[in-house]
């Protein structure tokens, strides 16, 4: 389609004469008429970045207009069926930390130039290239692509500067949205979150992070939460021996007694609790007697609880501890009991929480559930 109206070629000159008359005058620094602006985004631990100029409407026809539909020759230049620059001036830009899908097609990292192409029935196509220094399409070609992906405009309120946002997060992905005139481009961005954490932890566990024990714990946790049993369990293992700094600690033992469990090894599980209960403090009582309780091991969680009590000698949150032992094994009498002692010694800001509790109790329901 040629785009050949008087108006749209005096823009393509003006911008044109506006190009040679800016490098002319390179040694000065000038405001440009539309402004450069970036936005970002991570998701998970990968930044998204458009680096554009914002043009402004300023009572002018946009769509078909001022951007022509299609693909069109400009009449300046060697591309004979250029996109939209999708901003002003330069190229915009679109960069990725690490690989992603957008629209779910495979982008490599890297920095892309990012054109588009609307159409007058509102479908877009987007292009990214691996050519990001030059002005404008001009000079496009389409031997540089690296990906055409085709996505729905939608109507939206006027802005009158372009303007992109991000403005739909996940953990996982992203919608990346030009807003322009009424208009809407928007296009997913999707980011194997799980897959780019875990390869560089793997890498990190070789260098020197990988020298302190708690590295691996934290590693092992990522990969539990990730789904990833088996390398949660390898790395858990090598924290609690075979390496220089391994050791058995509260941490490392309660983490591999969580990840055994999901692994259907209750028997394993608990003796790591097992190992555990000797080296909690007064405050990991509590992460340890819920284990115990999730594993259905209530009698020994109350056995822990009590034993606990003793030997903090009442110390909050022994007791309140101690009452969700008897909770889970439906003795409400000796939970309520324990419950009202921790009321006596808890720190304000947890009384709001125990007494939530007590009235529950109160009304004969369990609070471990």
């Amino acid at each position: 389609m040629r785009f050949s109206t008087t108006r749209a070629i005096f823009s393509i000159f003006a911008g044109v004469a506006f190009l040679f008359t800016t490098e002319a005058n390179a040694q000065l620094t000038l405001p440009a008429t539309s402004q450069e602006a970036e936005v970002s985004q991570r998701v998970g631990i990968t930044d998204i970045t458009i680096h554009y100029n914002r043009p402004a409407v300023r009572g002018r026809q946009v769509w078909g207009a001022l951007v022509p539909y299609g693909f069109n020759n400009l009449g300046f230049g060697t591309a004979t069926a250029a996109p939209w620059r999708a901003g002003a001036d330069y190229n915009t830009t679109i960069e990725f930390t690490h690989d992603v899908k957008l629209e779910g097609k495979d982008v490599k990292a890297g920095k892309y130039a990012l054109f588009m192409a609307p159409k007058e029935n509102g479908d877009v196509t987007i292009v990214l290239s691996n050519n990001t220094t030059s002005w404008g399409s001009f000079f496009y070609d389409q031997a540089e692509d690296a990906l055409r992906v085709d996505v729905k405009s939608k109507d939206a309120d006027h802005r009158e500067l372009l303007t992109y946002e991000f403005n739909t997060v996940n953990p996982t992905a992203t919608v990346a949205s030009l807003f322009w005139e009424k208009k809407e481009i928007p296009f997913k961005i999707d980011v194997a979150v799980s897959d780019i954490v875990m390869k560089g932890i793997e890498n990190d566990l070789r260098n020197p992070k990988g020298f302190n024990q708690n590295t691996w714990d934290q590693a092992a946790r990522y990969a539990m939460g990730a789904g990833n049993m088996d390398k949660a369990l390898e790395w858990v293992n090598s924290s609690i021996s075979g390496n220089f700094f391994s050791k058995e600690t509260y941490t490392n033992l309660t983490l591999r007694a969580q990840i055994l469990m999901q692994q259907g090894k209750k028997a394993e599980a608990l003796a790591d609790i097992d190992k555990a209960i000797p080296l909690a403090t007064n405050a990991q009582m509590f992460n340890l007697s819920n284990q115990l309780i999730t594993a259905g091991e209530k009698g020994k969680a109350l056995t822990v609880a009590k034993n606990n009590v003793k030997k903090n000698k009442g110390a909050w949150p022994s007791n309140y501890v101690l009452a969700r032992a008897y909770s889970a094994n439906g003795d409400f009498k000796n939970a309520i009991k324990n419950l009202n002692k921790s009321l006596e010694s808890a720190p304000d800001r947890f009384k709001g929480r125990l007494n939530g509790d007590l009235a529950k109790l109160q009304k004969g329901e369990d609070i471990t559930q």
